[in-house]
């Protein structure tokens, strides 16, 4: 029982101290889940990125379902999945309920500002730590730049970027026959 409590209490944290959405918060991932609980390593954690990436929901609650359901199984998925979201959900509800009244102040305007920023750091720490985490080979950065390129010269849909990226690198990455699994 300790331990879907921890587990209940570690998600609360991390739903406390994660602002701006999934990718914001993988230093704090890193920092809680990684090096304090060792519950996983952050090659996992983006292996959960990657699968949260393409299926329904929000990356950060898929994220905290994917390692909670690791630690503990259904039960644990569902105490971490609510201990993510619960503190979000009374953040909002109370800003909601206040922010009607105050949105047009100045210094509610200029707060609102300094947290974007404090957001766009977080997010740009996190795209550093995964491009580390993913240009392993020469291929790897080939498919980077050839989908960098389809999105943001043609706008390709991000949809058939990540399926034809999925299906490059299952050509590209598989073992030959012989060379293992």
């Amino acid at each position: 029982m300790k331990e879907y409590f921890d587990l209940l209490v570690t998600f609360l944290k991390l739903g406390v101290l994660t602002f701006g959405g999934g990718y914001a918060m993988i230093p704090v991932v890193e920092r809680e889940l990684i090096k304090k609980k060792g519950w996983t390593t952050m090659d996992e954690v983006m292996n959960y990125y990657t699968i949260a990436q393409v299926t329904p929901g929000i990356i950060a609650v898929n994220l905290s379902t994917f390692i909670g359901y690791k630690q503990k199984g259904p039960l644990g998925g569902v105490l971490a999945t609510i201990g993510f979201v619960l503190p979000g959900v009374v953040f909002i509800s109370s800003i909601a309920i206040c922010l009607s009244n105050f949105a047009d102040l100045p210094v509610v305007q200029h707060a609102f500002t300094g947290i974007r920023v404090a957001v766009g750091a977080l997010i740009l720490d996190t795209v550093i730590k995964m491009v580390k985490g993913v240009f392993k080979n020469w291929k790897s950065l080939v498919i980077y730049i050839i989908a960098f390129v389809l999105s943001f010269v043609w706008s390709v849909s991000p949809v058939l970027l990540v399926i034809a990226a999925g299906l490059l690198g299952l050509l590209v990455f598989r073992p030959k026959t012989g060379e293992g699994k």
